[in-house]
């Protein structure tokens, strides 16, 4: 599997929850299944209990994203080793899920998890994926989305590192709302045409301006 799988498993989870607008779709044994993909046989462990446990690492998973959103370098890998301790994996070579043309295993890294629960293997292949992409692409590549109210997380895999989005929906609301607030800051905005002081002047019954007497 490659890595950017791994680490979608933490964006998942922590955008099943928008605070904002106060939406929790994490409400069920069925919801909680849904995270987990094609992972169907780790899906199945699920119980009742792993919603309320899900719910726990959904919020410090957030915590990771909001303190590298913030800038806040080291507390966003203190956050995250310490779900890594509590959740360890362990690194193995697989090759049963492809095959070359010749019916040879393409080997590759696969994270095998030793859970307790449902909760601990999902969590522990979150952060251990969050982290690889960390350690790869930098902490400023974790990122909460500026499009007010959504916030939702995302992975900047930018080549420019200018991502500020969580998807393009979210990206064309924000520009739509930045032209409108332009738009209307331009119409509001008083013309500067230099003569803003000639209102003020006495004007004849004409409409022209009457010239004030000069001082003697």
């Amino acid at each position: 599997m490659e890595l950017a799988y791994y680490s979608d498993y933490a964006v998942r989870l922590v955008n099943t929850e928008e605070p904002v607008r106060g939406k929790d779709t994490l409400t069920s044994v069925e919801a909680v299944r849904d995270l987990f993909g094609a992972n169907q046989s780790a899906a199945r462990r699920t119980t009742d209990a792993d919603v309320t446990r899900f719910r726990s690492v959904r919020a410090r998973l957030r915590s990771v994203f909001e303190a590298a959103d913030g800038g806040d370098e080291t507390l966003a890998v203190d956050l995250l080793n310490s779900l890594l301790l509590e959740f360890p994996v362990s690194p193995q070579i697989s090759g049963h899920d492809f095959r070359d043309d010749d019916g040879r295993p393409l080997w590759h890294m696969h994270l095998a998890d030793h859970p307790s629960n449902a909760t601990a293997g999902y969590a522990a292949i979150a952060a251990m994926g969050l982290a690889f992409h960390l350690t790869e692409y930098g902490v400023d590549r974790l990122g909460l989305c500026e499009a007010s109210p959504c916030r939702n997380a995302y992975l900047d895999t930018s080549t420019n590192r200018s991502r500020r989005y969580c998807s393009d929906r979210c990206a064309t609301r924000a520009n739509v709302a930045a032209y409108r607030a332009r738009k209307r800051l331009e119409t509001d905005r008083p013309e500067n045409t230099g003569r803003a002081d000639d209102s003020a002047q006495p004007t004849t019954a004409s409409g022209e301006r009457r010239s004030e007497p000069r001082g003697r």
